[in-house]
């Protein structure tokens, strides 16, 4: 007789490598009005090579209650999810329990965020060299990366409430 057996999967924060949010706004298909999205992906420069930064970015997101390619999320409606959104000041801080990253975010991004009371959150197991921080990323370039079937379905997906000190 054998017993099922849940492997230990391992990661370090070096695998992960460069962690990084892009965000912008604009209507979601079927939604009607304006929506504020967080993008979270991997530069792919961990220690250990792009490949095992997409699996350690895999564990650490199925760690903090988000599935990989399992549908979406809803942060308010799931207690205990170690995932927080604070937006004050300009700035959009997204913490988990393997990072914590801040977004300068705009001011069309904050209205929507705002607006809304949520935010979108995809987070892309798939590294993306091409955003590096910093440089600008076109709409073309943000589409071909964000709007990829493979790159949706390899991603975790969360709607975030819009939390704010004040």
């Amino acid at each position: 007789m054998t017993s099922p057996q849940t492997a230990t999967r391992t990661f370090t924060q070096a695998q992960l490598g460069t962690l990084t949010l892009l965000g912008w706004s604009g209507e979601h298909p079927g939604v009607g009005h304006e929506v504020a999205f967080l993008l979270v992906y991997s530069l792919g420069d961990g220690s250990d090579g792009p490949a095992a930064g997409e699996a350690a970015m895999r564990v650490a997101l199925e760690r903090s209650g988000l599935p990989v390619g399992a549908g979406l999320v809803r942060a308010a409606e799931t207690p205990g999810l170690p995932v927080t959104l604070l937006v004050q000041a300009g700035q959009a801080v997204l913490t988990l329990p393997h990072f914590t990253a801040q977004y300068p975010a705009p001011p069309e991004w904050l209205a929507a965020a705002r607006d809304q009371g949520e935010v979108y959150a995809m987070f892309a197991t798939r590294p993306w060299p091409a955003a590096v921080p910093g440089r600008p990323v076109s709409e073309e370039l943000l589409r071909s990366f964000a709007a990829d079937e493979e790159i949706i379905m390899s991603s975790a997906h969360c709607v975030l409430p819009v939390r704010s000190l004040g």
